[in-house]
């Protein structure tokens, strides 16, 4: 990859050409994270605007082979969205070794039309109150909430002449009552988030243990906060790129390897790429069930 850092209309940004593959369409599309939305801001094709890790971003492309951050610099880039976008990982070779695992028409056809999407690293606090609040609900209304949880507790972010927020740390929800949670609109998921709070504060050795030890270990760890089931749990370890062999399972994605697999789909076969293949069967049982 060659990063060349320019500005535009005053706005620092990096340009990166030569990519390894990377929708952008598709990676915030697939129900990874909550808080990118489209935007036109410079006009590029495809542009994703949003918070991650303390800072706003927009990402663009107009081809999967290139992409621009704006409101960044080079060590920005290197320090955090080379890592948040996973590109220490070649896509390519993970895609030939699942169908040397699973050779079978319907893997190859999920392959071919989710290539792109790549696995976020995200921040493992925010993706667990994200997904926490996911349960039960709509990606719109889940938007809406953490945004309202964002404005009320976290930092202001201007740019643009706009103002966005940061996503609160722990400490710092960890001082608001439930109550506050259910004015929030979280309805039941309230009280999980309150509890959360209390377990990511007390069990700091726990938390960063995920990732140390079996995939069983990490969801009987994240399962001890109320409100986390296997499948939440699933979704922190795999969206964070803590465990990349998580393979949530709701019971859309049942219904999904009943179908394609009546006979069974070994996830253990696929190791580390169990994660990405639970996307790719995700993504394209959402859009594109007219082929089949």
């Amino acid at each position: 990859m060659k990063v060349k850092e320019l500005t535009k209309n005053g706005i620092p940004y990096v340009y990166i050409d030569n990519i390894p593959k990377l929708s952008l369409y598709k990676t915030f599309d697939c129900g990874q994270a909550f808080r990118f939305d489209p935007v036109s801001a410079f006009g590029h094709k495809y542009e994703f605007g949003g918070v991650a890790f303390g800072k706003y971003v927009i990402f663009a492309q107009d081809h999967e082979r290139e992409l621009y951050i704006y409101n960044c610099d080079h060590l920005d880039f290197e320090s955090i969205w080379h890592i948040y976008l996973d590109f220490s990982v070649d896509y390519d070779k993970a895609d030939r070794e699942i169908l040397e695992a699973v050779p079978s028409e319907h893997m190859k056809k999920c392959v071919e039309y989710g290539s792109g999407i790549r696995l976020l690293c995200q921040n493992l606090w925010e993706t667990m109150i994200s997904f926490i609040i996911s349960q039960n609900n709509n990606i719109p209304r889940i938007k809406k909430i953490i945004s309202a949880l964002c404005e009320r507790y976290g930092e202001k972010i201007e740019f643009m002449g706009s103002t966005y927020y940061t996503f609160p740390d722990a400490d710092v929800l960890a001082k608001a009552s439930v109550e506050e949670f259910f004015q929030l609109k979280m309805g039941f998921r309230a009280k999980y988030v309150y509890d959360a709070c209390r377990f990511y504060l007390k069990e700091t050795h726990k938390i960063f243990s995920l990732g140390l030890s079996t995939l069983e270990n990490d969801i009987d760890t994240l399962c001890e906060v109320k409100g986390i089931g296997l499948k939440v749990a699933s979704c922190i370890l795999l969206f964070t790129r803590t465990r990349r062999d998580a393979f949530p399972i709701d019971v859309h994605m049942k219904r999904t390897l009943e179908k394609y697999f009546p006979e069974g789909l070994d996830v253990s076969l696929l190791g580390e790429r169990a994660g990405l293949v639970q996307q790719y069967l995700f993504y394209y049982e959402k859009y594109n069930k007219a082929l089949e």
